[in-house]
């Protein structure tokens, strides 16, 4: 059996998406009998304090890191503060860099090291540290840099030519690359000398923890979830700039005399946006609410009509909602602003169980959504959401995606050893 190092920048306790991806598929590796140590970040995205009360840190040579136990496996953190400052946010990031790969080297007997983007860096110091430790390398890309952070806006030409360089490197020197989807796939692959060495592995969802509920189920507090006969329309995840807040804010505006609310339910940069626009424009059916625990989900879920995700122009290309598999797993159907031909449009588009906007014009866009919530049934919506979870359950479990991990690190495992 191999030694696995994870090297990421999220993991549990901290509560993100891409945590308790990598929280799931360190546990298969521990079900299949390998050995199994984390490298990664103290908490510092979505904390939830009784999450920290389960799985306290400990400090360790005079604080320069903390280890932590997830269910046997060892983790170890070190400190990544977000400073508002861009230079001292740079020097944290070095800072996390530098010191997680000092505590690599000391690690002993490192056969497989796995680590997923953003960022790209980390893409490169596993590299050293693979070929130092004799260790294989798989990367896994979750959104394709640098193109994410151009379409964002970043002019320098020789920060691009640097990063685009990096890139390439990192895919033609790590020994696997994966990437979740065929469009990720069509975009990266022409940056490999090697193409064979590229896989698609989607990501999956805990189908035990996601699936669908009766309302009878639900123990929401109803001063903040009331019983209404009101469409509800629902995002929970990261307020940030992936999404497009203010198609959202028009579209609110456009419909506030209407039997619909809208419910978002999360934190991230945009959050302060939103709510100074929401309060400007005195939208009544908007409810901002802070991030929940992961295991409210399922109900926060099954108390709405329709979740949404508005995809915006520079992102949609490179980034894919992770939060649509547990959409799917929980029988809801979802409403969904993204241009043709990107990753989530192509994930959705012949399930049946979405209404997909793809119209690029505001304007346009905006009526129709409008006409859709107007008009649309919730017997429709049922139906939809009935497609979604008939398609997941048999595609994308959590189950059926870990094993594809597993079975890549015994593969490379054979190969070590031949």
């Amino acid at each position: 059996m191999s030694k696995i190092l994870i090297h990421t920048l999220v993991f549990s306790p901290d509560c993100v998406s891409t945590a308790y991806l990598y929280n799931d598929i360190a546990l298969k590796f521990k079900e299949a009998g390998h050995e199994v140590v984390v490298l990664t970040t103290s908490p510092n995205y979505n904390i939830l304090e009784s999450e920290i009360k389960k799985q306290p840190l400990k400090k360790k040579c005079f604080g320069l890191y903390s280890v932590s136990n997830f269910n046997g496996i060892k983790v170890m953190h070190v400190a990544q503060k977000k400073f508002k400052n861009t230079f001292l946010r740079l020097l944290s990031f070095l800072y996390w860099h530098s010191v997680s790969f000092i505590i690599g080297l000391t690690e002993r007997n490192i056969d497989i090291i796995l680590s997923p983007s953003p960022p790209l860096t980390l893409g490169m110091i596993n590299i050293i540290l693979g070929k130092i430790k004799k260790a294989k390398t798989i990367y896994n890309v979750q959104e394709i840099y640098p193109d994410l952070i151009i379409q964002n806006g970043m002019k320098s030409k020789l920060a691009i030519s640097f990063l685009k360089w990096m890139e390439k490197y990192i895919y033609n020197n790590s020994n696997v690359v994966t990437t979740i989807d065929q469009i990720f796939y069509n975009t990266i692959s022409p940056r490999f000398k090697d193409k064979s060495k590229l896989h698609i592995i989607p990501n999956f969802v805990d189908t035990e923890l996601y699936r669908p509920l009766n309302s009878n189920e639900l123990t929401l507090d109803k001063n903040l979830f009331p019983n209404t006969p009101n469409l509800k329309l629902m995002y929970a995840g990261n307020i940030g700039l992936a999404q497009d807040w203010q198609i959202f804010i028009n579209l609110a505006f456009e419909l506030k005399d209407e039997p619909i609310e809208f419910f978002v339910i999360g934190e991230g940069i945009l959050k302060n946006f939103l709510q100074k626009n929401i309060a400007e424009k005195n939208l009544q059916n908007v409810h901002i609410l802070p991030y929940q625990p992961r295991e409210l989900m399922p109900q926060l879920l099954a108390y709405s009509d329709l979740q949404f995700i508005f995809m915006t122009p520079e992102t949609e290309d490179q980034g894919f909602p992770s939060k649509i598999y547990t959409i799917l797993a929980c029988a809801k159907p979802t409403l969904v602003c993204s241009g043709e031909e990107t990753p989530i449009i192509n994930f959705l588009s012949d399930k049946n169980c979405s209404y997909l906007v793809t119209e690029k014009d505001e304007k346009l866009k905006i009526e129709q959504i409008k006409k859709f919530l107007k008009s649309v049934k919730r017997s429709e919506l049922e139906e939809m959401g009935k497609n979604g979870h008939k398609h997941l359950s048999g595609n994308y479990s959590k189950k059926i995606i870990t094993e594809k991990y597993v079975n890549l690190v015994e593969t490379l495992t054979k190969e070590k050893l031949s």
